[in-house]
């Protein structure tokens, strides 16, 4: 593992960036000073809502935290799907008595922006998602003392993030809850992703950068597994949004282990680009018919899912989880770091110990 970023976290666990209110200052301060790598989502905020973010997150910790940004999207949605789609979705904003939202509300997150602040108001680690930024992005970044971090969901798009000049890797299984972070998205390709054990072993055999595992981890042995597997590090998105610091709604953690919700499937109902979550009334009922159109579905539905959200319904909330979710923990998230050090040290030693029989 790259002594670049061991040195920012003595445990070798990362808080996944979650866009949408959960990953919160209080929670990466949190993750951080108990060891791990905390983050802050910059996804759907604005590029003084993301500044004002880091400065909150500086006064709570002291330790090193990491700043996640969306790559800015192509335009390749039909405008007649998204079009078809709306109309389809009528009837949820007379139940939740809200207007849909302008699919037409922006398309790159306000990408240049946010990176000119982190430019001039640098982040121990910076984190990108949804493509690769610029050469020349990444190599300002790394001059101005910051650690990157590209999303890849295949060795090829691993190989990309390393060509470009990122210092590390995140590979994401399908496992993963929330967005996958393919760098094109391929309608005809929905659902066919790697697990997180096979991609963490190919990935490891076509780069040679640091690489961060995410996907479906919820216990200490898991990220015994990726490290060996060969990953630096494990990122955990999931098993922190039901932290008690977490800005998830409760409905959501506790949906998290709600026996109700027995699956999680991927999914393009809430914003047009496959992303898992509980599988819930909304996802069955829409799933099927939303079009490959992101970010143009995410500002439709915005309205409805907040609404949802304020009415305390899951049924029409995203409620993004990974695989592993019916094993979430409520839990301090300080205290969650501390469990998963501990599971992870009692991992290595009895595999240590196994080791030492043969």
């Amino acid at each position: 593992m790259s002594s670049a970023l061991t040195d920012l976290f003595p445990h070798p666990i990362v808080q996944a960036p979650m866009a949408g209110g959960v990953s919160v200052p209080r929670l990466a301060a949190a993750v951080s000073d108990a060891g791990g790598l905390g983050f802050l989502a910059a996804g759907y905020k604005t590029a003084d809502g993301m500044y004002q973010e880091i400065k909150q997150l500086r006064g709570l910790t002291q330790r090193p935290f990491g700043v996640n940004l969306f790559m800015p999207q192509p335009e390749y949605a039909d405008p007649a799907a998204v079009e078809v789609y709306a109309h389809q979705l009528a009837g949820e904003a007379g139940w939740y008595d809200t207007e849909l939202g302008d699919p037409d509300s922006g398309r790159d997150d306000g990408y240049d922006a946010k990176l000119a602040v982190l430019l001039d108001n640098p982040v121990p680690v910076a984190s990108f998602h949804f493509g690769i930024p610029s050469a020349e992005a990444l190599e300002s970044l790394r001059r101005a003392g910051t650690f990157t971090l590209v999303t890849a969901t295949t060795p090829e798009e691993a190989l990309a993030v390393q060509y470009a000049g990122a210092d590390a890797v995140i590979a994401q299984g399908v496992e993963a809850g929330g967005h996958q972070g393919t760098h094109r998205d391929i309608p005809e390709q929905d659902g066919s992703g790697h697990g997180l054990l096979s991609l963490v072993a190919q990935i490891r055999e076509t780069v040679t950068i640091p690489i961060v595992a995410a996907g479906g981890i919820m216990r200490g042995s898991q990220i015994a597994a990726v490290l060996a597997a060969g990953a630096s590090a494990a990122q955990l998105g999931t098993a922190f949004l039901a932290t008690h610091e977490s800005g998830a709604p409760d409905v959501h953690k506790q949906a998290l282990t709600n026996p109700l919700y027995v699956r999680t499937e991927l999914t393009r109902a809430f914003s047009g680009r496959p992303a898992r979550g509980l599988v819930n009334r909304f996802l069955r009922e829409h799933g099927p018919y939303a079009p490959a159109a992101y970010p143009e579905v995410h500002h439709l539905t915005a309205p409805l899912r907040k609404a949802a959200a304020k009415a305390k319904d899951p049924q029409g909330m995203a409620l993004w989880a990974g695989q592993g979710h019916r094993m979430a923990r409520d839990l301090p998230a300080g205290q969650l770091v501390e469990i998963l050090a501990a599971e992870l040290d009692a991992a290595r030693t009895a595999l240590s110990a196994k080791g030492d029989l043969r």
